[in-house]
């Protein structure tokens, strides 16, 4: 089993940049492929990006690509999403999942992919 612990949100100008962390504990990080979620009030749990083990290896989703990057340092178990240019659609509650193998899974674009994640850290973007 591991846990995660989302951190890094807040309120934030559009334009502006946030960086969000997401701490891993309980087993070893590097044997998991790690994503980030969001999801805003009445809507589905929408992918934002994905990571394999090793890192060599991303994902995104088309909107957030260019804005967003994922990045991973195994040595602090720890996963990281840099977000630039933010824009007030951009405002929902971001999760971070993993997944119990060390690569993203064909059907990465789905929460049910995952197999663990954190409580999430709210981010709110104004214009």
């Amino acid at each position: 089993q591991v846990r995660l612990v989302e951190s890094g949100g807040g309120l934030v100008q559009a334009g502006d940049s946030l960086r969000l962390s997401c701490a891993a504990s309980g087993q070893t990080f590097s044997a998991y492929a790690m994503a980030w979620f969001r999801q805003t009030p009445g809507k589905e749990r929408e992918f934002v990006t994905a990571i394999n083990w090793g890192g060599s290896i991303t994902y995104y989703a088309g909107s957030m690509k260019g804005r967003f990057t994922i990045s991973r340092d195994n040595a602090k178990n720890t996963v990281y999403l840099q977000m630039n240019n933010l824009k007030p659609e951009d405002t929902a509650i971001y999760y971070c999942a993993a997944r119990s193998r060390a690569y993203v899974g064909g059907n990465y674009l789905s929460s049910n992919e995952y197999d663990h994640w954190g409580q999430g850290t709210q981010v709110t973007v104004s214009s």
